[in-house]
């Protein structure tokens, strides 16, 4: 059997350890533009010097060698031939008998600012991008990053490591609004600020000027505002590059649409990972990889932890993680409670949690990650909902053992 892994990322890396633990023998070929595996988590780290090339690789420097995997790097795939079962890239193909998708997402370029390609306007999503960056952040002055989400607040805690004073913009009016409330981001945005970063906030983009090579030169807010510059990082979110599948016959919309199994529509074809839309958070993603790579071994394993909405956050020492909802709807309810090093919020539905943001301790986030995966009524219990824990779910039967009372 001949396995052909396409992307080197999280998922494609996961699936190629099962399918290696459990068939020794069976041909494994992976196949990506990148020529070096790494955490896409850990790119800013690589931009501000923190680490290396090495330091962000999360796989042994003889693991292809030492699983007898033929790496295929520096080449990006153009067609999928499913009726030959072949994998086009520019110089050659590669047959499969057994296929996987797991090529991630690309970032979403701003058409005023990167019309025509300008060399200092740059994305954040691959090594190559963080080279770029941090080579061209050497001698650059005024630094623009557009979106304040993780990416963008990444590349601006990189630049701020660096002795830089990055300057951030976002339509958002407050900072990391997917993934906190104004509070909670609030105590990060006042961090970054006292570091020397500058933040345009409830302000997009509306224009660029460009010198007579193409570079960017200054920016224009819808404001009015001009912000000079000399680098420009665009962070407004990724989405899956799906061109290469053009007649293939695979079916995709947002990402490559896949069944319980991660198979598509086409036999013998699965996907994994960021390129089928269903998360974006690297657990999921390894944990794709793995289901698949067990259906293409012919164990039937079914991926069923949809539950995505899950941050994590760490600048200047600060960690914070959200649940679910990170904003109440209306009809919803919100307790919270605040002290000098720790925040807390919990958002309720009809009784049930459907969102929780930690700050300063984080501890016990399964707990609460169990109660709104599982939609579990808290409603009936009298105390606090900050001093819930698992025995106020269980009883005690006559026997002994314990019983599950909600």
């Amino acid at each position: 059997m001949k396995h052909v892994i396409i992307g080197a990322g999280a998922a494609g890396i996961s699936a190629v350890k099962t399918i290696r633990e459990l068939n020794k023998s069976d041909e494994i070929i992976v196949i990506s533009t990148d020529d070096a595996v790494y955490s896409r988590c850990m790119l800013h780290n690589y931009i501000s010097g923190e680490r290396d090339e090495k330091g962000i690789s999360f796989i042994d420097d003889d693991f292809f060698a030492k699983n007898n995997i033929r790496w295929l790097c520096g080449k990006t795939v153009t067609k999928i031939d499913t009726d030959k079962r072949q994998v086009h890239f520019a110089d050659g193909a590669e047959p499969y008998d057994k296929l996987l998708i797991a090529t991630g997402a690309e970032v979403i370029n701003l058409p005023p600012v990167q019309s025509g390609n300008p060399a200092n306007a740059l994305g954040l999503r691959h090594l190559s991008d963080a080279k770029e960056i941090r080579e061209r952040a050497h001698n650059a002055k005024d630094i623009v990053i557009i979106g304040a989400g993780l990416v963008g607040l990444d590349a601006a805690y990189a630049l701020i490591g660096m002795g830089k004073k990055p300057t951030v913009v976002d339509i958002s009016d407050s900072i990391l609004a997917i993934n906190l409330d104004p509070y909670a981001s609030g105590i990060y945005k006042k961090k970054f600020e006292e570091a020397g970063c500058t933040f345009h906030l409830g302000q997009k983009v509306s224009g660029a000027d460009k010198d007579a090579n193409g570079n960017v030169v200054s920016l224009t807010l819808h404001s009015g505002k001009k912000l000079p510059c000399d680098l420009v990082i665009v962070a407004i979110g990724a989405r899956p590059e799906l061109e290469f599948l053009v007649g293939s016959g695979i079916t995709y919309d947002y990402g490559v649409t896949v069944n319980q199994h991660l198979a598509t529509n086409v036999d013998g074809v699965y996907a994994a990972g960021d390129v089928t839309g269903l998360s974006g958070i690297w657990p999921n993603a390894v944990k794709q990889g793995e289901v698949a790579a067990k259906n293409m071994c012919d164990v039937q394993t079914v991926y069923d932890d949809m539950f995505s909405l899950k941050n994590t956050v760490n600048y200047f020492g600060i960690q914070s993680l959200s649940l679910g909802k990170v904003a109440p709807e209306e009809g919803d309810t919100s307790e919270m409670r605040n002290s000098r090093n720790k925040y807390e919020k919990v958002i309720l539905r009809n009784g049930v949690i459907v969102g929780v943001i930690l700050q300063g301790d984080i501890a016990h986030s399964g707990f609460w990650q169990y109660l709104i995966k599982n939609e579990i009524d808290v409603s009936k219990i009298k105390h606090s909902v900050f001093s819930l824990s698992f025995a106020d779910f269980y009883g005690i039967k006559e026997n002994g053992e314990y019983e599950w009372v909600v």
